[in-house]
């Protein structure tokens, strides 16, 4: 290097400075410049800057100040890169500090190559923060995606949260920008500082595939090293296959876990995901469950969202713990021998301004057009299902819960908002496909592509679509066009069975068809019968609320209502609270109201619960055949003089059918004789009247024999009692 020549020259030096230098490897850290090593630090926090042999620990040369914070300097007498460190003072302070523009990419040419083609399914392993070994020296790792940004930096209390100090790399046409700082670790927080093309600084935006986040309002990144859980649920894993087959029972428990249980002591502070792991799960295993499925956990600024408006798709939530204890709760779930559905919501996300909206500067993620990316009902932004980097970034999501944190489902949320362009849009505020119809075709390709990668990685996973128009083939293959879910929500049904519950019993045999109609279809989709959290909120009252009648009366039409649904077709889900009867509106700031237990009413309410899942559990005829007509057999279903039904449930061949009979007026009908299918025994399994549910105790003890007397198209029949306001189960028994 000629004496003459300057160690950098003014203009990038004033770039460097100002922070807006597109590619400021090239710049700062060792550089050969004629035949001289240059060193250049951006170190505008110190008030000199010392370049220290590593292998010696030696002072080499103290740095010229060439602009506002940047130092440069020649080291004498070498001529080729070598291990540094960067003694800097400020004032009495003194500290030493590995250089991050010292390291050269980590990103490799496969991950290159997936991210420019948009399709690294294993997108988190590339980018977000990453605790990890580069170059012999333990760090972390930063990536994101910003490909329209002219400069993308690392911010936080490591570097003042000033962008200037570590701004990022750019990885050619897949822009990805990457950096990785040496000594930083677990529970740094962080955010990213965004130029975009235009020359604008954006807010500071949190880390799209963060693996962790602050504890809201807070709204930064946090760093979470994966690595180094073990894992003890290598049991439920190999036989999670067989649980979730369309012929298994599976009952759900939906919670909301920052209202499930509080601790009023503690300032009323919700349990914690190890409480939970305790608490919960005992709870649930206690109840006979197979599942709990959880309201979103990835990360959500306002919690009065439940979670629906996620910021941090790749983040558990802060509210209740780390990532690793998140980890211990669902291996806590595994070894009690439940299965752990979370909901995910692909279909919208919120306008916050750390968020993924306008990320680089540009509609990154959403749509341009609020025709196309706006949803009116919640105020959010939709993703462009049509992007490739989108999709990716969305599926690799989906993949990630199940590999990362082992959970066994994902139940997506608001699927027909995602399937039709003029969902809650009024004429001329849609824009129609290519076709010029009303089906968002990107969406569809997004949903089958999402289900073959998560069920091809493993197909012992299940998914479920909450899906509540009649879009056909839910639950199909995409082989044959369906959207390839596991499961469906079945919401017709829940929407006719709670119309007709609300009537008052001598109105309802004006409304018989509401409870019968869903055994048009109920064979037509993998149904799964819900009564979520979206029935007992924004004024619909609780399940016991809707129930007409007098305190008594309330509880015998829950308790006939619940015999009812564990005896249909289709797969069950309960939302917490419901299956003590809370009589309040749920609320998500407040525990739910477990001193109700200590009345016999809702003590008895839980108590069928309990002994419905067990039945269900135990007795084959009532899950086998879920999907399949021939599962399925009226006996009288068109009785609604009287407001009864009846019916059959049969499972594969040699399991012993099972009789399910509901009244739903107040009216006790005895000698009723009701035809059915086989000679023999029917034992009572199951009375919903039981005085130990808080019902009247009236029924049949013992069961019924079958007399060789025809009705309802049967060839036998038998002669029985059917309490007011009730539903009971009969199996055909050998005795």
């Amino acid at each position: 290097m000629t004496q003459a020549a300057p160690l950098i020259d003014a203009k990038t030096a004033n770039d460097i400075a100002q922070g807006r230098h597109g590619d400021p490897f090239a710049v700062l850290g060792l550089h050969e410049v004629d035949g001289a090593l240059v060193m250049r630090a951006m170190r505008p926090e110190a008030d000199s800057v010392e370049v220290i042999d590593a292998k010696t620990g030696r002072a080499l040369v103290t740095l010229e100040r060439v602009a506002d914070g940047l130092f440069a300097g020649v080291i004498p007498r070498r001529k080729k890169r070598f291990d540094y460190h960067l003694r800097m003072t400020r004032g009495s302070d003194v500290w030493e500090e590995q250089d991050a523009y010292a390291f050269g990419p980590k990103l490799g040419e496969m991950d290159e190559y997936l991210l420019g083609e948009g399709t690294h399914n294993q997108l988190w392993d590339a980018v977000g923060a990453h605790v990890c070994t580069h170059q012999d020296v333990e760090g972390t790792h930063f990536a994101v995606w910003a490909p329209n940004a002219s400069r993308v930096s690392v911010v936080g209390n490591f570097n003042g949260w000033d962008g200037r100090r570590h701004v990022m790399r750019r990885r050619g046409a897949t822009g990805v920008h990457e950096i990785f700082l040496p000594g930083l670790g677990d529970g740094t927080v962080y955010k990213y500082e965004i130029i975009d093309g235009a020359g604008n600084l954006l807010p500071l935006k949190a880390d799209p595939v963060g693996f962790g986040a602050e504890l809201p309002p807070a709204t930064a990144s946090v760093v979470r090293d994966l690595r180094g859980y073990e894992w003890s649920d290598a049991g439920w894993l190999s036989k999670r296959g067989a649980k979730h087959k369309i012929d298994q029972p599976i009952s759900i428990y939906e919670v909301h876990l920052e209202s499930w249980r509080r601790v009023p002591e503690e300032g009323n502070r919700s349990l914690t995901y190890l409480e939970h792991a305790s608490m919960l799960v005992d709870y649930a295993r206690d109840m006979g469950f197979t599942h709990i499925e959880l309201t979103p956990v990835s990360e959500y600024p306002f919690g009065g969202s439940w979670g629906y408006q996620p910021v941090g798709l790749f983040a558990p939530t802060s509210r209740f713990g780390t990532p690793q204890e998140f980890r211990a709760f669902v291996d806590a779930c595994h070894q009690a021998g439940l299965g752990l559905i979370i909901d995910w919501v692909p279909g919208h996300f919120p306008t916050d301004q750390h968020g993924l909206g306008q990320f680089d500067g540009t509609p990154l993620y959403e749509h341009a057009d609020p025709k196309e990316g706006f949803h009116p009902d919640w105020n959010t932004l939709v993703y462009n299902y049509g992007r490739t980097e989108v999709q990716n970034f969305l599926i690799a999501n989906a993949k990630f819960w199940f590999e990362e944190y082992h959970i066994d489902g994902l139940r997506v949320d608001a699927v027909a908002s995602m399937l039709y362009r003029d969902y809650s849009r009024k004429e001329g505020e849609w824009v129609p496909n290519k076709d010029g119809g009303r089906e968002n075709l990107e969406a569809i390709a997004f949903m089958q592509r999402m289900n073959e990668v998560v069920y091809a990685a493993d197909d012992s996973i299940l998914t479920a679509a909450e899906e509540s128009t009649a879009f056909p083939g839910v639950s199909a293959p995409t082989s044959s066009g369906g959207l390839g879910f596991g499961f469906k929500w079945n919401m017709g049904w829940m929407n006719d069975t709670l119309r007709y519950m609300a009537e008052d019993p001598i109105n309802r045999k004006y409304h018989h068809d509401k409870m019968t109609f869903g055994l048009h279809y109920a064979f037509s989709e993998n149904f799964i019968l819900p009564i979520s959290h979206d029935e007992v909120v924004h004024g619909k009252g609780s399940m016991l609320g809707k129930m007409p009648g007098d305190d008594w009366q309330r509880f015998a039409n829950l308790r006939a209502y619940y015999g009812f649904m564990w005896g249909h077709p289709g797969k069950k889900l309960l939302f917490m609270g419901c299956e003590f009867a809370q009589g309040g509106e749920w609320n998500n700031e407040t525990s739910l109201d477990w001193h109700l237990l200590d009345h016999a009413p809702h003590k008895g309410m839980q108590s069928l619960v309990r002994d419905l899942n067990t039945l269900y559990r135990t007795t084959p005829a009532l899950y086998e055949k879920d999907t399949s007509e021939d599962g399925f057999r009226w006996i009288d279903g068109g009785n609604a003089a009287d407001s009864v039904f009846s019916w059959v449930r049969y499972g594969k061949e040699g399991t012993p059918p099972v009789l399910v009979v509901s009244n739903f007026t107040p009216v006790p009908r005895t000698n009723y004789r009701i035809g059915v299918p086989h000679a023999g025994h029917w034992a009572e399994r199951l009375n919903s009247d039981a005085a130990i549910y808080g019902g009247t105790d009236t029924g049949n003890p013992g069961g019924a024999d079958a007399q060789e007397m025809s009705m309802h198209g049967c060839p036998y029949s038998i002669e029985i009692t059917v309490p007011p306001l009730a539903t009971v189960f009969f199996q055909l028994s050998d005795s």
